[in-house]
């Protein structure tokens, strides 16, 4: 049985570690305001993007652009996973990667090479460490993006993306010459509540006109839009950034997320070390009352020798 002073040794322990825990759970609970306000600032800018590109796409059907052409033999999918830069989040990097996983088999199943580009140190730890290949990866602003963050990820896909595969595209001095690719995939967490966050799978690019943006679409009244420069020129400016306006705002959800995980884990491991703290002393001033009383044993005993 441990002695009272490892006990009050190990108090000390858990208490300066409580301190820790409490510190990033009030930390986080600061950042998700913040972040859900980033949110739902990004919010409006991207559905009008959306709808104007949805409705162009939809009711042009002259417009050409390789984002929006389905590729009739695809070979290669790029795979932009994104994770944090830092732990101490519960199962958010886990929940990631396991859709990550899955996404990677299915891809392979059906004849395709994935590509992998990351974002976040967790995520790239976790590749390095199996030997897994990751031809892009960025990192150090997961718990605050930037839109320049995600554009600088989004350019080199959209690059490799409209190269279109078997064409050589010239990579960047940290990454190898690769080959283009005939998909954009991106796994991330998106912010369902404080208590929910929801890992995604969406396919990015090409571009997909869905059957209810279609039936609303054919309920809204039409809209009469003038091109200058033509449509075609308009596509070429706005598609590239409509993917980094997509990818930004799921780097946003995956902040928010990030935060609440965070806080999540930070909370119960506060908690559990309060549990802790409240069984060692309970185990200390039990030990300490039984010495106590055997100190008194000793005393009467004693003074009832020296009385006979």
């Amino acid at each position: 049985m441990a002695s009272i002073r490892e006990l009050r040794s190990r108090i000390r322990s858990v208490q300066s570690t409580r301190k820790i825990t409490k510190a990033q759970e009030l930390i986080a609970t600061s950042r998700i305001t913040k972040a859900q306000a980033r949110v739902n600032a990004s919010k409006p800018y991207a559905e009008e993007m959306t709808s104007v590109l949805t409705e162009l796409a939809s009711r042009s059907g002259t417009l050409d652009h390789p984002l929006l052409n389905e590729r009739p033999e695809p070979k290669r999918a790029a795979v932009l996973v994104v994770t944090s830069d830092s732990g101490q989040c519960g199962g958010y990097n886990s929940n990631v990667l396991r859709e990550t996983r899955e996404l990677l088999s299915l891809l392979r199943d059906e004849g395709k090479e994935p590509i992998i580009f990351v974002m976040g140190k967790k995520g790239l730890g976790y590749f390095t460490f199996r030997d897994i290949a990751v031809a892009g990866a960025w990192t150090g602003f997961s718990q605050q993006p930037r839109y320049s963050d995600a554009k600088t990820a989004t350019d080199r896909l959209v690059e490799l993306f409209v190269a279109g595969a078997g064409t050589e595209v010239e990579g960047e001095d940290e990454t190898p010459s690769l080959e283009g690719v005939d998909e954009i995939h991106i796994v991330y967490t998106r912010f369902a509540s404080m208590l929910s966050q929801v890992p995604e799978v969406r396919r990015i690019a090409p571009m997909v006109v869905s059957e209810s943006d279609e039936e609303e679409i054919a309920e809204s009244p039409e809209r009469n839009y003038t091109f200058e420069p033509g449509a075609e020129t308009l596509l070429s400016a706005l598609l590239p950034k409509y993917v980094a306006t997509r990818v930004y705002a799921a780097l946003l959800e995956a902040a928010a997320s990030e935060s609440a995980a965070r806080r999540t884990a930070m909370k119960a491991a506060t908690d559990n070390a309060d549990e802790l703290v409240t069984d060692l002393s309970r185990q200390a001033n039990q030990l300490r009352q039984a010495q106590i009383t055997q100190e008194i044993s000793e005393i009467v005993g004693g003074a009832s020798a020296l009385a006979n």
